[in-house]
């Protein structure tokens, strides 16, 4: 059974920083790439990073570019993204997902249940 399951979220203050984790069970994790996403109430999905299976490739949103890090433990099977200097705006539900290879090229197949980011003073 494959799962994804995400950690590290939480209330933080404007500048502030989190570091998210995402651990996967069940899959050959060396082999996906993976991609961190975000959801606010009323707004789309949006994909905020990925990072290709070996970590030669990392892609980040316009929003989140020089803020926010994506890496990866293949060891450990998990994936982490650093926020830093965090905005009320990256408040949302943060989810993992894997890719469709070992290149980012679409959202795959698996995803995690999500982690609440809330930034606020």
């Amino acid at each position: 059974q494959v799962q994804l399951v995400e950690s590290g979220g939480g209330l933080v203050q404007p500048g502030g920083s989190l570091r998210l984790s995402c651990a996967a069970s069940g899959i050959n994790f060396s082999i996906y790439a993976m991609g961190w996403h975000r959801q606010a109430p009323g707004k789309q999905r949006e994909l905020v990073a990925t990072i290709s299976a070996g970590s030669t490739s990392r892609n980040y949103a316009d929003s989140v570019k020089g803020r926010f890090t994506i890496s990866r433990d293949n060891a450990k099977n998990t994936v982490y993204l650093q926020m830093n200097n965090l905005k009320p705006e990256d408040t949302a539900v943060y989810y993992c997902n894997t890719g469709n290879g070992i290149f980012w090229r679409r959202e795959g197949d698996y995803w995690g249940q999500g982690t609440q980011v809330t930034v606020s003073s």
